[in-house]
């Protein structure tokens, strides 16, 4: 096994010949001796976005899931889990899970349904869209998804409906980072090389504590014991801070100053790879743009490139940050050194806060361009050299719509869809959607401004038919039509692929007891036969649900979902994995025939595959001759010299990777290489799209000040800045709330205040305070503490869970609440009528709970705060703090959505209304899910 033979050291993992037959004594028989007899049935972990390789130990004699493991053949995970994947068991055993289809048959919110059966859900649901897309209404269907958990299924049955509904919730997560990465080589996200790095930069340990947790805390140890420096850049005092060789906590939104003043320093020093910049910027766009005057030579570019970063000097970034100048000048002599082995990342924290907050992560990646450090063995590549997505038989093509609800004319910038918007776009009656799933997802309590997601979910003449896929209740599901129960992870198939290392992966999670029951010669028809109630897997769902739309194949849907083996019948879910793994993952079908197995069995058997290791420097690799067959150079002194590009005329056709059919770029040597996405094919230290979409004076890295900078904040009344984006390593958003196991270990929700806060409003541990913002306010409890700096307050998002009716939460974690209206219809007050206490179920733990906080729903009170470029939500809120007030009580929020609607359209106004070159309404080699044709980028005159 790849486990056995990479992680022998390993003694705690049964070896992979025992895995149908492994036994255990009982634990709790001790000193008896009981036997168990086990499956060791390897799955991946859906609590996060890492990924992690699972082992469920399936009783033998019941099949029943007794716990879960790590898997040591995981490339990713290595064997290793965090608390989150072991607590998967409490998640498949949670009595309060959802077990089979409802309707409702009350208003909306009223807690009052009707068991279904799944044929009534899909008849109803199907032919709702399939007269929406006969009646040319495509766009009022919209799948809405949280955590995926999944690589490219959902853009096969979107594609093939014609719709342009995917939606996400990466304008809550990760736009900004996104944009800021984007704009210099087309790619989305880092993947650092933490356990080769000399120095290890993250900004916030977010990452480090929340997704991608074990992956990246394994190599980042390894890097440190190899002698890396670990830098942290974060307000709060993190558990990856603790570990830190330099912490700084700056105030929050002045990342980029410090980031640029790093990158003075070394165009000053001249600590720089100059080879690589020479061969990889787009310095000759630099210096046309903003320096026509100059001679077009390498050396004229650096020598302006360091006259307009001069400013940004070590004193300058000492006073945004509020940090000593000592500590600026450290960081850069550090990693000046890092002899092209800096490792860094960024995602949510300071590019998620601030308004600009994505220039942090273009000023990132300047520092690691200026090192050398891109694509480096112990440097940090874009996610997309190590990400692996392989797609199943017979893909739709590109559609030709275009959903102004999640892709507006003012944003044409935003990475991704501007999803906190569509209550506000329902309420301008822009447009109304037919259908709506809600998956793995709970808007009303993770995005801002939830009392208007919940008037909006409320409105049936805005939201038709709201169908929440989801394996347990949320603050979401209560607003529903349909509530369908879905899978856990051990309970459902899904391939996913991570930038967790410097190497490429296929992980393949499937529904373990349905597994054994086939080992053991069961029948089994779909997974439903194995599943608890009558939970399903997402893939056999849309598989049923687009042959109802299409019953007969005359839209042209069903051919999608139709078996590449047996023509004209419907695939079933080993068929379509066996066609992936078959065909579309390099290297599986050899290394499958070594073992005596299909693909379809090496990937049950091992859960995962290695596609790829030690992957580094992509932008080098050679274009293949045969692609460049009819490929032309664009001319000397274009702003695209060099690309090559085959001829793409066809307005129908999918946009390419790319720009306009460009497969590579020829270098001023005379090489020929696949080099980046972007326009140019290069790194664009100058963005041709920034200035050609409206913003010029954003086109090269540069420092926005933040919304909540130093500024905006007068303390002598009362303000702070609030940094809601942290998150506990053991939380999962909504899915922790029926783990019991992590609600043991995590259950308050205190407010993180400095010292000199505290004394400054007079409050101590343990008190309660009011803080207000644009458009209300809640009531917490704080907690003093010198881990966060002071002028900034913080509460960790993934508590504040509620519940309006007993039956529909999980009371591990949940108080309920009554919603009224004080103020008059606009205003909402949310206010606990109970906190968490010990019920009566099927699991005896549940009458030994003994915490009783269910936190604050701060998200409530926070009004939409979209970044004006990458449509990021600015997390970072300007509040003010007093004193609770003799009414108040823990966990109010108040909140006038008058006064939020008013917050909406003031962010609105930030914008630039415009579309690029052409009439097209985005740069192509943004991302964006399920892209429509060429054609359809184009705005119609």
């Amino acid at each position: 096994m790849p486990g056995e033979r990479r992680h022998e050291h390993l003694r705690n993992y049964p070896p992979v010949s025992d895995w149908d037959h492994h036994v255990e004594y009982d634990a709790k028989a001790h000193p008896r001796k009981v036997p168990h007899s086990y499956m060791l049935i390897p799955t991946t972990c859906f609590n996060c976005e890492s990924a992690c390789g699972l082992l469920a130990y399936v009783d033998k004699e019941d099949l029943s899931i007794k716990k879960l493991e790590g898997n040591p053949a995981h490339p990713g995970s290595r064997g290793r889990n965090c608390a989150k994947g072991p607590a998967t068991v409490n998640q498949i055993d949670d009595p309060e899970r959802i077990l089979h289809p409802l309707k409702r048959v009350g208003e909306r919110g009223a807690g009052q349904w009707e068991q279904v059966t799944w044929d009534e859900a899909l008849d109803d649901i199907g032919g709702r869209i399939r007269r929406a897309i006969l009646e040319d209404r495509h766009n009022e269907v919209m799948y809405h998804v949280g955590r995926p958990g999944e690589d490219g299924f959902a853009e096969r049955f979107l594609a093939a409906w014609g719709v342009d509904g995917h939606n996400s919730h990466t304008n809550v997560c990760s736009s900004g980072a996104r944009l800021g990465m984007t704009l210099w080589g087309g790619y989305d996200r880092p993947s650092p090389d933490h356990a080769n790095a000399k120095v290890i930069l993250l900004l916030s340990s977010h990452l480090e504590t929340g997704h991608y947790f074990n992956p990246h805390a394994q190599r980042i140890m390894e890097g440190k014991q190899a002698g890396a420096k670990l830098v942290v850049v974060d307000p709060r005092m993190s558990n990856t801070a603790s570990h830190a060789d330099l912490w700084l906590a700056p105030w929050p939104g002045s990342e980029a100053a410090i980031l640029l003043a790093i990158a003075s320093h070394l165009l000053r020093t001249r600590q720089i790879d100059r080879d690589y910049l020479r061969r990889w910027f787009n310095w000759k766009v630099y210096l046309a743009e903003l320096h026509p005057e100059a001679p077009v030579t390498f050396e004229a570019f650096l020598d302006r490139l360091e006259a307009d970063y001069a400013g940004y000097t070590p004193e300058f970034a000492a006073e945004e940050a509020q940090v000593p100048v000592e500590r600026i000048t450290a960081l850069s002599e550090l990693v000046a050194q890092c002899d092209h082995r800096l490792s860094a990342h960024v995602w949510r924290s300071a590019c998620a806060g601030n308004e600009g907050g994505w220039q942090v992560a273009r000023s990132l990646w300047f520092v690691l361009a200026l090192t050398g450090s891109i694509g480096t063995p112990g440097g940090t590549s874009p996610n997309g050299w190590d990400k692996f997505i392989p797609h199943g038989p017979g893909m739709p093509g590109a559609h030709e719509r275009w959903n102004e609800l999640t892709w507006p004319r003012e944003y044409p910038l935003s990475t991704n869809e501007m999803s906190i918007l569509l209550p506000h776009f329902l309420a301008d009656e822009r447009a109304k959607l037919d259908v709506y799933f809600s998956r793995v997802f709970n808007p009303v309590w993770t995005f801002p401004d939830g009392f208007s997601w919940m008037r909006a979910l409320s409105d049936e003449t805005k939201v038709g038919c709201h169908v929440a896929l989801t394996p347990t209740w949320s603050e979401t599901a209560e607003f529903a039509d349909y509530v369908l129960p879905m899978g856990h992870a051990p309970e459902r198939h899904d391939t996913h692929s991570y930038e967790t290392h410097a190497g490429r992966w296929l992980g393949f999670r499937q529904p373990v007891r349905r597994v054994a029951m086939e080992k053991l010669g069961q029948a089994v028809g779909d997974t439903r036969d194995a599943n608890p109630g009558e939970v399903w897997e997402e893939n056999e769902f849309w598989f049923e649900l687009s042959w109802r739309i299409d019953p007969d194949g005359s839209l042209g849907i069903r051919q999608y979902f139709e078996s590449p083996y047996r023509p004209g019948e419907k695939v079933t879910v080993d068929e379509y994995y066996r066609w992936i793994f078959e065909n579309r993952v390099p290297g599986l079908p050899a290394k499958a025939e070594a073992e005596g197995l299909t693909p379809l069995e090496y990937m049950r058997r091992y859960g995962a595959v290695e596609v790829g290791e030690s992957i580094y420097r992509q932008d080098e690799r050679h274009v293949p001759d045969d692609d460049l067959v009819g490929a032309e150079p664009d001319p000397a002194g274009s702003e695209t010299e060099g690309v090559l590009r085959t001829p793409t005329t066809d307005e129908s056709a999918p946009p390419l990777i790319g720009e306009a059919g460009a497969i590579g770029v020829r270098h001023d040597d005379g090489t020929e290489t696949a080099g980046w996405l972007t326009p140019s094919r290069k790194l664009e230290v100058y963005s041709t799209s920034m200035r050609d979409w409206g913003w010029p004076e954003h086109a090269t890295p540069g420092y926005i000040r933040s919304h909540v900078a130093q500024r905006e904040i007068d303390l002598d009344a009362g303000d702070l800045v609030l940094v809601p984006t942290f998150r506990l390593p053991t939380l999962i958003h909504t899915r922790s709330g029926n783990a019991k196991y992590l609600n043991e270990i995590s259950n308050s929700h205190p407010l993180w205040l400095n010292s000199v806060d505290a004394r400054r409003h007079g409050v101590v541990t343990g008190d309660l305070v009011r803080l207000s913002t644009a458009i209300g306010y809640f009531v917490v409890r704080v907690w003093v503490t010198e881990g966060i700096r002071p002028s900034v307050c913080a509460l960790s998002h993934h508590m504040g869970r509620w519940r309006l009716h007993d039956a529909e939460g999980s009371r591990w974690v949940s108080g309920l609440v009554d919603i009224t209206h004080p103020d008059g219809p606009e205003s909402f007050l949310l206010r606990y009528r109970g906190g968490v206490k010990p019920f009566t179920s099927d699991d005896p733990d549940s009458e030994r709970i003994w915490w009783t906080d269910p936190g604050v729903h701060q998200n409530l009170a926070f009004g939409v705060q979209p970044d004006p470029w990458s449509g990021m939500h600015c997390w970072l809120q300007k509040v003010r703090m007093e004193k609770a007030r003799p009414n108040d009580r823990y966990g109010d929020v108040w909140v006038d959505t008058a006064r939020s609607r008013e917050v909406y359209r003031e962010w609105l106004a930030k914008t630039r209304r415009t579309t690029g070159p052409g009439g097209m309404r985005r740069p192509e080699f943004l991302m964006r899910p399920i892209k429509p044709t060429r054609g359809t980028f184009r705005v119609e005159p």
